[in-house]
């Protein structure tokens, strides 16, 4: 008590002298043109307290501070303060009462194990704020409801494991949530109906195991949803159902034994996963099936994964961008896998076990990037069309690891000779051979008409006069008469009638 009441009187008297005395610390950087102080690793255990009245922004990350005291009640013009990386154990109650200004608030990574609804009283104008990486383990009802312009909230990297029905009260504006990294065994959908506006949330890395039905009902307007690392070995069919406005959703690093087909297929505004780091072995034909508007698939890291089956990607024709890397059994791609996706963009193969690619593999007029690298190809003539592909596209850097002549060798630099493909190879050998007998065959036969060209030139005259004394003789054949002159032997007959030997 004592020592606040000291604080006081220090407040006081800087304020009777005003910002014509104000004192900028050692350990401190500031400026009175932008009001702004600095104290980064200042090595400070307390708050200034005679710093410039008017600052806007004040930074004061990793230093020792344990406590927000009166002092801080001196800055009501403050619009930005990051007391992250500090010693902080708790927050009196009201004790950013004066800060009405306040837009952000950083107290991340001390050691805050609880707050109260009135912890953060007087921030009508806050929009974001972080406890990031704290000890906070509940979070009782209508914590943040003196918060209404609240957009940013994040509480990942806590040990949170129960929020109450009621925490979010009042943040009828919060955009975006962090829940990420705590101990939560359920996702907490009670609390989801007092967050109409949320568009992006972050529950990954707790303990859930099963997403049920309905999980995220109430969240209408959810555009990206995060549930990488959530220990989930089970997706009930409806559990996203409602989520009619996702665009992102990351289902890596859990323990996933097949692609959830049809869960995900209810999401036909889909544009983004990210599903890598699972347990499946393949991906098979029409995986992602309702997936219409999909355009960039991300599977890396899956360990068990050896097999895409042709067909599997032919319901997600708009497909930009496809990211199969680091899955170290992946050994082998059908031909034409990935031919029929006339929109693809960016393909990366990188870090996995393939040691050849066949050229039907995609529809290549399309591709912009192509990165190959870090598998162990066998650098041979099939690879030469690889190796201009790269060339074209500006491709990744490309190395050999066998035969051991090339290992470590940049596949664009090398020959065709030193891929193989020399002129000799038995392919090449045949063609040439095809070639150069056609174009012997038509100089004999020039030479034979050269030489016999008088018997070819008298042949060629007599059939030509042969040819019009024929036509002469149709046209003495073909002359006109009248009914009078024609001959007899030309009438026509009348055809004898029989007679019966009755008749007679």
């Amino acid at each position: 008590m004592e020592r606040r009441n000291c604080i006081w009187c220090l407040v006081t008297l800087v304020w009777v002298y005003g910002t014509t005395n104000a004192f900028c610390p050692t350990s401190c950087s500031c400026d009175d043109d932008l009001l702004v102080v600095s104290c980064v690793e200042g090595n400070l255990d307390v708050i200034p307290i005679t710093l410039n009245p008017s600052i806007q922004r004040l930074a004061l990350k990793y230093n020792k501070v344990k406590t927000v005291d009166a002092a801080f009640t001196f800055y009501g013009e403050l619009q930005y303060v990051d007391l992250s990386y500090n010693h902080l154990v708790s927050i009196p109650m009201r004790s950013f009462e004066s800060q009405k200004k306040l837009v952000e608030l950083h107290l991340n990574h001390n050691k805050i194990s609880a707050i109260t609804n009135k912890t953060f009283d007087g921030l009508r104008k806050l929009t974001v704020l972080s406890l990031r990486g704290n000890f906070l383990e509940d979070l009782p009802d209508k914590l943040f409801s003196s918060l209404p312009l609240l957009e940013e909230l994040d509480l990942g990297q806590n040990r949170i494991n129960r929020i109450d029905s009621t925490a979010f009260s009042g943040l009828i504006g919060l955009r975006v949530l962090y829940l990420d990294d705590n101990q939560l065994r359920v996702v907490p959908t009670p609390c989801f109906p007092l967050l109409a506006s949320l568009a992006e949330l972050h529950v990954g890395l707790n303990a859930f195991t099963v997403l049920a039905d309905d999980a995220f009902k109430g969240l209408n307007r959810l555009s990206i949803l995060n549930l990488s690392g959530a220990g989930l070995l089970n997706i009930s069919d409806n559990a996203f159902r409602g989520l009619v406005a996702l665009r992102n959703l990351v289902l890596t690093d859990n323990r996933l034994s097949k692609v959830p087909t049809k869960q995900i297929s209810i999401l036909s505004r889909l544009e983004e996963l990210a599903i890598g780091q699972n347990d499946f072995s393949v991906l098979p034909v029409d995986v992602f099936k309702g997936l219409i508007n999909l355009r960039k698939l991300d599977i890396t890291g899956a360990s068990s994964l050896e097999k895409v089956e042709k067909g599997a990607l032919s319901e997600n024709l708009n497909i930009e961008t496809l990211i199969l890397s680091s899955n170290k059994k992946l050994s082998y791609l059908e031909d034409g896998t990935f031919a029929k996706l006339p929109n693809l963009r960016h393909l990366i193969l990188r870090d996995n076990a393939f040691t050849t690619f066949p050229e039907s593999l995609v529809a290549w007029p399309e591709l912009r990037k192509l990165d190959v690298s870090e598998n162990p190809l066998e650098c041979s003539c099939k690879l030469d069309w690889l190796k201009e592909a790269l060339i074209r596209r500006n491709g990744s850097q490309v190395l050999c690891a066998q035969p051991a002549a090339l290992k470590d060798k940049s596949l664009k630099n090398l020959t065709p000779e030193e891929l193989g493909c020399a002129s000799n190879g038995p392919w090449t050998t045949a063609v040439i051979a095809g070639i150069s007998g056609a174009v012997v065959a038509f100089g004999l036969l020039i030479v034979l008409i050269y030489r016999y060209r008088r018997r070819f030139r008298d042949a060629f005259k007599d059939y030509k006069w042969n040819k019009r004394a024929m036509a002469r003789k149709e046209q003495e054949y073909q002359k006109t008469f009248t009914d009078d002159e024609v001959p007899n032997y030309i009438l026509p007959q009348q055809t004898l009638r029989t007679i019966p030997v009755t008749e007679l």
